[in-house]
């Protein structure tokens, strides 16, 4: 039999901290120790209480079907919360909850982006952008985020770039892989462009809670005229800890919203029910151990900048949020790859910047959900390996 698979999933490929992951535990198999700084999950537990309250949901028998756009409970508790902290009203109905954030990248798009119509996304950015924008049929348009302005949009590529062809322009604030925050002005300016070019906005909003300082993110979907085309998508893993419990959801006007069910009842069917409890528990519990999570972030970010800043040849912006930092690297004379290789021999797992885009060149990405007493293992083998070229 002839295999042809079809067009859609030509140049699919595999996130590169998925590849790196696996290379690195083959090396510990044959004995060698890895410090891991190449995986965007806190190490942090899931908060007890948010436990407790899926294993009282699964006794109570919450374990069968529900609404494929979630239960109204947790659409309800997410409306509050998201309307409370973004200045918004937002409605129950906005809501979709999925398992897992990816599905709301995926499916709003599938909803929106028909084939041959472009999409504008970050670079360097998270690879699922990509990937979805392929999937649908659309033709992706990469704006630099330039290191000169915080990791925020080139504006002069960006006006070039939204057209009458623009259907949807992708955002991220904190971002990854860069810990970038789009200011207010920026923002500003995307929303004037894609209201005169009547495009919508996706702004993944998954990082928002994990700032540093006393900076706010703004969000897009504040100004006017952007609520009713913006898409906001948020979850739960980042911000509780909660990567393996797939939760996440998405923010958009109701009319989007019906569609996207739609997709989500065809495509997976509906988000486990004790788990949707789980995620009511983490929105209307104690908030403490976010705090906690997010200064020990703080407590790492330092020591990792401040430690990448004297390596030779290494230039380490300070990421605003996220929990990733992003060091040009061109001044050691390695390219993004060379680097990400060297330093795994090294025994210090990271990612080369163009595993997000062609922008990354000249970039790795280090995330800092690892101890300090690693960050700092981490940081002497690399001025190793660096000292020995």
């Amino acid at each position: 039999m002839t295999v042809a698979f079809a067009q859609r999933t030509d140049g699919l490929r595999l996130e590169g901290a998925y590849q790196v992951l696996a290379r690195a535990q083959e090396l510990e198999a044959q004995g060698k120790e890895i410090v891991h700084l190449e995986i965007g999950e806190p190490d942090f537990p899931t908060p007890e209480n948010i436990g407790r309250a899926a294993a009282r949901a699964i006794a109570e028998g919450k374990t069968h079907y529900n609404p494929s756009a979630g239960i109204r409970e947790l659409r309800a508790a997410i409306a509050a919360d998201a309307s409370q902290r973004r200045g918004l009203t937002i409605l129950p109905e906005q809501v979709v909850v999925s398992p897992g954030a990816k599905p709301n990248l995926f499916f709003p798009a599938l909803a929106l982006v028909n084939p041959g119509e472009e999409v504008v996304y970050p670079d360097p950015g998270f690879p699922t952008y990509e990937a979805m924008i392929r999937v649908t049929g659309g033709v992706g348009r990469p704006v630099p985020l330039l290191e000169s302005n915080g990791f925020s949009i080139d504006r002069d590529v960006l006006a070039r770039l939204v057209n009458a062809r623009t259907r949807l322009i992708i955002l991220n604030s904190p971002g990854n892989p860069t810990g970038g925050v789009i200011p207010q002005s920026d923002l500003e300016f995307i929303a004037a462009l894609a209201q005169r070019h009547d495009c919508w906005v996706l702004s993944d909003e998954i990082y928002s809670r994990i700032v540093f300082g006393e900076r706010a993110v703004p969000t897009i979907a504040a100004l006017p005229g952007m609520r009713e085309r913006t898409i906001i998508l948020d979850g739960f893993s980042k911000t509780y800890a909660m990567t393996g419990w797939r939760l996440g959801y998405g923010i958009m006007p109701e009319r989007l919203a019906e569609r996207v069910s739609l997709l989500l009842n065809h495509g997976v069917g509906c988000t486990a029910h004790f788990t949707q409890v789980a995620g009511i528990e983490a929105l209307t519990g104690p908030q403490d151990s976010v705090d906690r999570m997010v200064a020990e972030f703080q407590r790492r970010r330092e020591r990792l900048v401040d430690g990448l800043s004297r390596l030779r040849g290494v230039r380490c912006r300070k990421p605003e949020g996220a929990f990733y930092v992003f060091p040009n690297i061109e001044a050691t004379g390695l390219t993004s790859e060379e680097f990400a290789a060297r330093m795994l021999e090294g025994g210090v797992a990271l990612l080369p910047g163009t595993a997000f885009g062609d922008h990354g060149r000249g970039y790795v990405r280090l995330a800092f959900t690892n101890s300090l007493a690693a960050i700092d293992r981490a940081l002497e083998s690399m001025d190793t390996v660096l000292s020995s070229l």
